[in-house]
């Protein structure tokens, strides 16, 4: 299920995008996934990041990119100015988790969710060794790693509860990119959702 780049989740993304759709990534990285919406959907799409080098590498593939610091929020977007807003393997990085899911619904009808599941059971596993996790969607070390948060499928879905965010699809993946279907809480690496307004 793995695409040419090595990310599952960007292809759970592009099979919830409509053709032509307007499409903001928070988090963009180099824009390998704009870059992937624009070939296989026609979307028209915008990367927000705040690294020097990932802005530069976005407009290397020819994507239009905002340099910018989510933890300030979106304020630079206009309400419903997008179809979809996509957080990839972001939302542990970010402080005010809160705020950034308010904003991402606020500038976009709905959005994508990925993030990696700390009760995999690898994670777990490490855990009971004595260790803090590395793994495929966990790769950091505990003292160089950029996540400030470090939460489980069952965390988001409840977190969504209280927020009154609907959960519209999830999608669990496992290391491989194999859609889990059974126990996605123990035996999912990566959780994809797709969510919308209450």
């Amino acid at each position: 299920m793995t695409n040419s780049l090595g990310r599952a989740d960007f292809d759970v993304i592009a099979g919830w995008v409509r053709p032509g759709e307007k499409v903001l990534d928070l988090g963009c990285g180099d824009g390998s996934l704009l870059k992937q919406l624009i070939a296989e959907r026609g979307v028209r799409g915008w990367g927000v990041d705040i690294e020097d080098s990932n802005v530069l590498a976005t407009m290397k593939n020819g994507i239009n990119v905002i340099q910018s610091d989510l933890e300030q929020g979106l304020a630079g977007f206009a309400d419903a100015a997008f179809d979809l807003v996509v957080l990839s393997r972001t939302l542990q990085t970010v402080r005010h988790t809160q705020g950034i899911l308010i904003e991402m619904l606020r500038v976009g009808r709905e959005a994508v969710v990925s993030f990696p599941n700390f009760a995999y059971w690898k994670n777990r596993m490490a855990i009971l060794n004595g260790r803090m996790p590395v793994s495929e969607d966990l790769p950091y070390q505990w003292f160089d790693t950029p996540n400030v948060r470090f939460f489980t499928l069952l965390d988001f879905e409840t977190l969504c509860d209280e927020m009154g965010i609907i959960r519209r699809e999830r999608q669990v993946l496992d290391e491989k990119g194999n859609l889990v279907t059974e126990e996605p809480n123990f035996l999912g690496s990566l959780a994809v959702y797709r969510i919308g307004r209450g």
